[in-house]
């Protein structure tokens, strides 16, 4: 009986982790992708148009306020009656005295509607408050 010699470099002596590094970097890059899109209720709707919308993109809690009278802090749907209560609660978790907060209202809510939910966000100790709106696109005559 002869016995095969193998050489000591044939043997394979290393995971490859080509593969793993691979499915890591998609996951990350789906996580990226999928992030923003988790931070604001899948509430439908219409905001107002206006020129500026910096203070919407540095936001850090949203107020969200459909037509149909549905309430959401971030992606949380909150009955009317637990709005302050939860809003408090939410910027108490964030930590920071100036948390910026977001009023995202359909453009058919009153304006008394809307300035009613800012005087309950005041109240319920937010010290920054905004007004989400829509890009206004210009025209081409």
């Amino acid at each position: 009986m002869r016995r095969r010699a193998h050489a000591a470099s044939d043997l394979i002596t290393r995971i490859n982790v080509t593969p793993i590094i691979d499915v890591a970097l998609v996951l990350v890059i789906i996580l990226l992708v999928t992030a923003p899109l988790l931070s604001v209720a899948d509430l439908p709707v219409d905001l107002p148009l206006a020129h500026s919308r910096e203070a919407e993109d540095e936001r850090n809690v949203s107020i969200t306020r459909t037509a149909g009278g549905e309430l959401a802090i971030d992606e949380l749907r909150v009955p009317p009656e637990a709005f302050a209560a939860t809003l408090r609660a939410r910027l108490a978790r964030a930590g920071d005295p100036n948390v910026l907060v977001v009023l995202r209202a359909d453009s058919s809510l009153p304006y008394a509607e809307a300035r009613d939910l800012l005087a309950k966000a005041r109240a319920a100790g937010a010290r920054r408050l905004a007004v989400a709106t829509r890009q206004q696109t210009k025209e081409q005559p």
